[in-house]
């Protein structure tokens, strides 16, 4: 499964280029160019990495790493045009997984980027998870239940994918038809419960009473954790 990288810059143009050099390295990327924006995108759903200026007009990224490290511990590699020694020692000191230079080559930052996520993640990203007596087999895009080998559409994945990622945690309605579908969010909650109900019945035993995939009436849908159980 794709590593989920969040960029946060306030260079338009950068925030572009990064996102063009980590998609066509396979990864899934997400931008805000404050610290604000930053929060909420990582609220709504936490990343595997994060990729971090030092300079945001609404605050400096020392400050708002500290934020992201209360909520997570997760890599997090600070982008920066300040070279002074000054400032890289303190980002490491802060807890930093890395400390990059700008201008740097495309290259130079998806090797230092992977060295990161080998470390931190080292044998972590299975392609094959577990949901009670279902298996997920990610690279493959199916589950397999009863020894049952069944295909996921498209959609059902990424929803899937994006309530794995954030099981335990109550995802809204607007969050997941973000994650399913691009623009406005207009219309879309009646496909998302079909959908919803079509990823029950191949990974639930009882579709019509859900033991891991549930409704939070009023709010959304929450994938429950195994302790949960």
């Amino acid at each position: 499964m794709p590593y989920t990288i969040l960029i946060v810059d306030d260079e338009p143009a950068l925030r572009q280029m990064l996102g063009e050099i980590l998609t066509q390295a396979g990864y899934r990327v997400r931008a805000a160019g404050s610290c604000t924006g930053a929060m909420e995108s990582f609220m709504k759903q936490i990343p595997d990495a994060v990729l971090l200026d030092v300079m945001l007009p609404d605050g400096d990224g020392f400050e708002l790493f500290g934020r992201l490290r209360q909520k997570q511990e997760l890599p997090v590699i600070f982008l920066s045009a300040r070279d002074e020694d000054e400032a890289r020692l303190r980002g490491l000191g802060l807890g930093a997984d890395d400390y990059i230079t700008k201008p740097f080559l495309p290259q130079e930052l998806l090797l230092r980027l992977q060295a990161v996520l080998r470390r931190v993640y080292r044998g972590a990203k299975e392609s094959v998870s577990r949901l009670g007596d279902t298996e997920i087999l990610w690279d493959q895009g199916m589950v397999r239940r009863a020894g049952q080998e069944i295909p996921l559409t498209a959609k059902e994945f990424a929803l899937l994918r994006t309530l794995w990622e954030n099981r335990g945690r109550i995802l809204t309605i607007d969050v997941l038809c973000a994650a399913l579908w691009p623009g406005p969010l207009i219309g879309y909650e009646n496909t998302l419960m079909v959908h919803i109900r079509r990823l029950r019945s191949k990974i639930e035993a009882e579709p019509s009473h859900p033991r891991y995939l549930l409704t939070v009436r009023g709010l959304g849908y929450r994938l429950r954790r195994e302790d949960e159980i």
